[in-house]
């Protein structure tokens, strides 16, 4: 396959990107942290240029917003009682929400930010300035957290497919002695999705990556598979590169989007990697239990009698 042309559209857009984070690196700096003299702005000016892009690239009836996932214990559709067991649950305050505003509404708006219901969400994705040991581990948490609430049924009450999950830095500062980086965060991650309770396949991050430097990516199972592993594999960025991850947002969030359980609509192509590239390394597998959680089945109807 080419793609050539994609892949320097995409290349000239991450540069773009990355020069206009490095405006506020100049005008504001901050020798010692590699970045600008407010670190909190600092981070939260990240997410402010991946929710932008985001927005920019894909389809119209998707919104990217910064906030809350609100999971009511209600009922659902005219007889879905699925929740019945449950109590009102929400998530932690996210960095990056992407939700399908078309089809599903949202409670309440301010700004940029939003609380939505757990069926309209596509993605969620984590932000840093640069990825630290510590965020692994408790990032990795928070969005498998995250993807439970989502869990939820399509019209014929099969599982729509869960959001794509996502930790993403400018750069890194996850640096070991006799181990990579990629390997410690891959280790990381299997000592904290191994440990009870047992996770799904969904409920384990996607993707992470430190725009400058690497991506590490979970490989997806044929749709007939039932996988009790998620396998993992790492990609170091060449100088002509760093748009891979930016591409592997928006084919994880299209991927969402388009999935079968959620529209019958035939994917585009819109993005491309070289067919070509070999993988820098192959990090491993982590253990799970099949791809999702059994949703509860649904209720029986009583049958009227011919007297009632």
């Amino acid at each position: 396959m080419d793609g050539k042309r994609i892949r320097d559209f995409w290349a000239a857009e991450a540069e773009a990107v990355l020069a206009t984070y490095r405006h506020f690196e100049t005008l504001l700096p901050n020798g010692p942290t590699r970045g600008a003299s407010h670190a909190p702005e600092d981070g939260r000016y990240v997410e402010a240029l991946l929710r932008q892009f985001l927005q920019r690239f894909l389809p119209r009836s998707l919104e990217v917003f910064s906030g809350f996932v609100l999971r009511p214990a209600v009922k659902t559709a005219m007889h879905g009682r699925e929740r019945r067991h449950d109590q009102d649950a929400h998530s932690g305050q996210l960095d990056i929400i992407v939700h399908d505003s078309a089809t599903y509404p949202v409670y309440e708006r301010f700004s940029d930010a939003a609380i939505v219901p757990p069926e309209g969400v596509l993605a969620v994705i984590s932000v840093k300035k640069s990825l630290r040991p510590r965020d692994i581990a408790h990032e990795a948490l928070a969005l498998s957290q995250t993807s439970l609430l989502c869990q939820c049924e399509g019209p014929d009450r099969r599982p729509l497919r869960g959001p794509f999950l996502a930790l993403v830095g400018m750069t890194s500062m996850i640096m070991k002695r006799r181990i990579t980086p990629q390997r410690w965060i891959f280790d990381t991650l299997r000592a904290t999705y191994e440990a009870d309770p047992a996770r799904t396949f969904e409920e384990t991050v996607g993707y992470i990556g430190a725009i400058d430097e690497w991506s590490i990516i979970k490989s997806r199972p044929s749709p007939q598979d039932a996988p009790r592993t998620a396998r993992y594999f790492y990609m170091a960025h060449r100088e002509s590169e760093r748009h891979l991850t930016l591409q592997h947002l928006l084919t994880g969030i299209l991927g969402v989007f388009y999935d079968p359980s959620r529209r019958a609509v035939r994917r585009p192509g819109f993005t491309a990697f070289e067919s070509q590239r070999q993988l820098d390394g192959v990090l491993g597998k982590i253990k799970v239990a099949g791809m999702r959680r059994a949703l509860a089945p649904a209720p029986k109807r009583r049958r009227k009698s011919a007297t009632s």
